[in-house]
């Protein structure tokens, strides 16, 4: 018998915790933000604490987890997503006993946020490798975690598997489907084969596009693209502006190659992506790092984009802002805010889509309400999705076979089809495949 604990992201997109608890032990999955809380907060307080964090609801309420804290003996980080590793260094010292794992990618961009907020965590922090295991000790005994290495818009994403001698417990949150990625590893089926040989007891699974019947894309596609948009259209020595997901290195990497072949110099300004980028140099994981100029701090962002500005036939500029967040270099120059402005036929465009929140679908709407009365050109969903579809999660089922299902990663709408999917395999709702809610507790047998 084993406990889960549906702490976040069961209600939203994003506040991801999941904890599993067994005997007298217990391991937390994910500690994320709830990003538009964030995004709003940011305005107003550039350093936010734990309580101005909470007050707004950004983190995972854990507050009913009081009486296991003590038996939490690791926090295993699936990426580098902020809704997934955003919470971390605000949360984790309420769990002193507890090691924080993640892959190289992961670990760095956690360390690049814990100097940002200049806040310093006693956990002791331990670098997995891609497709690689782990070993942790418990009271009940030790438990082997494997990090399994899967696509998703983000590199060095893990599936985890934590091993309980009931058997093993899978953690795919996000993952999708993708065997031809532009950069990293392909998913590692033969690993997730060998966990369903040894019996999978419960599957906790990204369900967020579960009621889109498609199997996603590859990356390969969003690569074509990109290459369309920025090849194929006579952009007439005008200026190239594009925005995608700081996080997104492999759509970086795209985006920086298709400049080269325009002969423009790949400008990448804000905060966020040099974030990212710093963190992909460090595991030698940036293959564009010498073709690229960086700038992210006030004035190195003006000085810059004023170069841009001017000679905006010989740079692609590359900026944060693509879910029109407030603040954002996007959303600034869009004001007039910045030394860089739209001019006609100007080709502006989204690599991206908005994550479907109210906020971000509201903020996004604005802004490009200010950027359309400078006729400039937008190519909007220059994207594949980073999520699986409805076709990726019935594969997951049929490769893994797990006994229990619950879906995650979304809202009571969207997780919804995940559980019909479930029934037409021949689960059963309520006893082998379960709807959660935050702040939820399951006992399985």
């Amino acid at each position: 018998m084993f406990r889960v604990y549906t702490v976040g992201g069961y209600n939203e997109v994003g506040r991801n915790m999941t904890v599993i608890e067994y005997k007298e032990d217990a391991f937390i999955f994910d500690l994320g933000f709830y990003l538009p809380a964030v995004i709003d907060l940011q305005e107003t307080d550039k350093n936010p604490t734990y309580q101005s964090l909470k007050s707004i609801g950004a983190l995972p309420d854990d507050t009913y987890l009081e009486k296991i804290r003590h038996k939490v003996k690791a926090i295993f980080i699936g990426h580098a997503h902020l809704d997934h590793v955003g919470a971390v260094q605000y949360v984790s010292d309420k769990y002193p006993n507890a090691e924080i794992l993640g892959t190289p990618f992961t670990i760095e961009v956690l360390k690049t946020l814990m100097q940002d907020t200049r806040i310093t965590i006693r956990n002791k922090i331990i670098t997995v490798q891609p497709n690689n295991s782990y070993v942790v000790k418990g009271k009940s005994g030790n438990y082997e975690v494997d990090f399994i290495n899967v696509t998703h818009s983000t590199i060095q994403t893990a599936i985890l598997g934590l091993h309980l001698p009931e058997g093993v417990i899978v953690y795919a949150n996000d993952y999708k489907l993708d065997d031809n990625p532009t950069l990293g590893l392909p998913p590692n089926y033969s690993k997730l084969r060998e966990l369903s040989n040894k019996g999978v007891k419960l599957l906790i699974v990204d369900a967020l596009y579960s009621g889109s019947e498609r199997k996603t894309h590859s990356e390969k596609i969003a690569r074509a693209m990109v290459e369309e948009v920025m090849l194929t259209i006579d952009h007439d020595n005008k200026g190239i502006i594009i925005t995608t997901f700081s996080s997104h290195i492999a759509r970086l990497k795209s985006i920086v190659e298709f400049s080269k072949k325009l002969n423009r110099k790949p400008v990448f300004v804000g905060r966020s992506l040099t974030k990212y980028v710093s963190a992909a140099k460090k595991i030698k994981m940036c293959p564009f790092e010498n073709d690229i100029d960086m700038a992210s701090y006030q004035n190195q962002v003006k000085t810059k984009l004023k170069i841009v500005n001017k000679n905006r036939k010989d740079y692609v500029l590359v900026c944060t802002g693509h879910q029109g967040e407030p603040g954002s270099i996007l959303d600034r120059i869009a004001g007039k805010k910045l030394p860089f402005m739209f001019q006609p036929q100007d080709s502006l465009i989204f690599s991206s889509k908005v994550i479907p929140s109210p906020i971000n679908i509201s903020n996004r709407a604005t802004m490009e309400k200010k950027i359309r009365s400078s006729d400039v050109r937008i190519f909007d969903d220059v994207h594949v999705s980073g999520h699986g579809g409805r076709e990726d999660l019935r594969d997951m089922i049929n490769l893994l076979k797990p006994k229990y299902i619950i879906p995650s990663h979304g809202s009571l709408d969207q997780l919804t089809p995940a559980v019909e999917l479930a029934k037409e395999m021949g689960y059963q709702f309520g006893k082998t495949c379960h709807l959660c809610q935050n702040g939820g507790m399951l006992e399985l047998n």
